[in-house]
């Protein structure tokens, strides 16, 4: 069962450790009805609360699972004042079944990311993929021409590592240079509004959170002077 106390518990320890930037993730609760929806929403606005009544300021990303592609969750959760949705698309759609969770979809991934978007335009979505499963550049570019078709702002890239023998072994070990030839091409010739690429890039990317808070602070200063016009 869910521990109904456990947002003014992360809450309060965010908030007591001085953080300026918290990813929220959690595994499938497929068991519960709104699988987790409104616990996602209830921690989010608890860590806006705290924060804010502490007069302190808190950006909020949430790493979430695809709530079976049922839009009335995945807005309930875009909508509860985070400032990104992030869900990972993992690799290029030919090698979805066997990367990921039978129950995962490479087209269902896209339409979480592009109604989270359409349920809040403000927020910034973003998301991942792993390298060196196979895939071809074809196939990446591919991938990214769909994510940015539904307006995701930011991707990062990382290396495939096999976690035991039982998973899939990796196909290649990509270069350095070949992760910056990608980030070029997602900043430079797709659009996204950032891209962290390297062997060692995993979804929640610290050095990347720079620039994610300066993404989220000029969208409010933006919002103030839409306002105040």
């Amino acid at each position: 069962p869910l521990d109904a106390d456990e947002p003014d518990k992360v809450a309060r320890a965010v908030s007591e450790w001085g953080l300026d930037y918290v990813v929220l993730t959690s595994v499938d609760r497929d068991d519960l009805e709104d699988q987790g929806s409104e616990h996602f929403r209830r921690v989010v606005q608890e860590l806006k609360r705290v924060t804010t009544d502490r007069g302190n300021t808190l950006i909020v990303e949430a790493l979430t699972p695809d709530f079976q592609g049922d839009r009335e969750l995945i807005a309930n959760v875009a909508t509860s004042g985070l400032d990104v949705f992030a869900h990972n698309v993992e690799t290029v759609e030919r090698l979805t079944p066997r990367v990921r969770d039978r129950r995962a979809g490479y087209r269902q991934t896209m339409d979480v990311l592009e109604h989270a978007k359409a349920a809040n335009p403000g927020v910034l979505t973003k998301t991942s993929i792993m390298l060196g499963l196979g895939e071809t550049d074809g196939e990446v570019r591919t991938t990214m021409e769909d994510l940015r078709a539904r307006d995701v702002d930011v991707v990062t890239f990382g290396q495939y590592l096999q976690p035991t023998r039982r998973h899939l072994h990796v196909k290649e070990y990509v270069t350095p240079e070949k992760f910056e030839e990608w980030r070029v091409v997602a900043e430079e010739e797709m659009g996204f509004r950032y891209c962290a690429s390297g062997p060692l890039v995993r979804s929640s990317y610290k050095a990347g959170e720079f620039f994610m808070r300066n993404m989220v602070r000029e969208r409010e200063r933006s919002a103030r002077e839409g306002v105040a016009a």
